[in-house]
C-alpha cells in the first residue's frame, strides 16, 4: 500500500509556509486623508496664528478683562477701576460704557463696597466714623452713599468699640497714669474718635484699673477736655 501524503493543510500539523506564498505576504496598509499631510501646511499655520495674534483685540474686551482681574483681588469701587482703566490707556468713552454694565448686572456696586467697608473696618480695625468716612472718600465712595453706611454705626456702639480697645490696650500699659491717659486718648484720635468718646473711654478705663489709676481719672473733665481738644 502505498504511503499516504503527507499534509499540507494548515492545522496544527502543517508544514512552515513557503516565504514565496503570495497570500501570506503583510497587506500594506492604505494610507488615510488624515495621514497625508499638504506641503508647507506647518507653515501656514503658523501664519495664522501670527497673523491671529497681530490683531488688535476690541478695547471694550481687554476693558472688561482688566475690570475682572482687578475685582478678582477684592471688591473695588466703581472709582477705584475706572482709576485703573485710564492708567491702563483705556478711552473714558469705552471705561465709562463698561462700567455702566457693571453698574446695571451688580459686578460694582458702591453702596454694597461701602457696607462691607465699614463693617470690616470697624470690627477688625476698631476705626470710627470719621476715620472710615476718609478711608471711603480716598476711594471714590461719593458723599451720600459713604453716609448711608456709615449710620449703620451708631454712637453707642461707637463708644463700646472705644472701651474695648481702651481695655486691651491697658494690659499692657506702663507709665503714669497721666502718660498712659494721653498715649490711650491719642490711639483712639488716630482711629477717628471725637475727642469726648476717646477721653470718656480712657477715663472709664482708668477708674477700673486701680487706686492710683482711678484716683487721677477723678480729677479729668471729660467734657472740659473734650471742648479744649475739638
Amino acid at each position: 500500500m502505498a504511503g499516504r501524503r503527507a499534509r499540507t493543510g494548515r492545522g496544527w500539523d502543517a508544514s512552515p509556509p513557503r516565504t514565496g506564498d503570495p497570500t501570506l505576504r503583510p497587506r500594506r496598509g492604505r494610507r488615510t486623508s488624515g495621514d497625508e499631510s499638504t506641503p508647507g501646511s506647518g507653515a501656514v499655520g503658523r501664519a495664522d496664528a501670527d497673523q491671529a495674534a497681530d490683531t488688535p483685540r476690541d478695547e471694550s474686551e481687554v476693558a472688561r478683562e482688566i475690570c475682572l482681574r482687578q475685582l478678582a483681588v477684592r471688591p473695588r469701587t466703581r472709582a477705584e477701576l475706572a482709576t485703573v482703566l485710564a492708567r491702563r490707556g483705556i478711552s473714558e468713552e469705552t471705561a465709562d460704557a463698561v462700567l455702566d454694565r457693571y453698574d446695571e448686572v451688580g459686578i460694582i456696586d458702591d453702596a454694597a463696597f461701602a457696607r462691607a467697608w465699614v463693617s470690616s473696618r470697624h470690627a477688625g480695625r476698631g476705626l470710627a466714623r470719621r476715620a472710615l468716612a476718609n478711608e471711603l472718600r480716598q476711594r471714590g465712595v461719593d458723599g451720600d452713599t459713604a453716609s448711608a453706611a456709615l449710620d449703620e454705626l451708631d454712637e453707642s456702639t461707637e463708644a463700646e468699640t472705644a472701651r474695648a480697645l481702651v481695655e486691651r490696650k491697658l494690659r499692657t500699659a506702663r507709665g503714669e497714669p497721666d502718660a498712659v491717659f494721653r498715649r490711650l486718648v491719642g490711639m483712639l484720635a488716630r482711629k477717628g474718635y471725637p475727642p469726648g468718646v476717646a477721653i470718656r473711654a480712657v477715663k472709664d478705663a482708668l477708674a477700673a484699673q486701680s487706686a492710683e489709676a482711678a484716683e487721677f481719672a477723678e480729677q479729668i473733665d471729660a467734657d472740659a477736655l473734650a471742648d479744649t481738644e475739638g
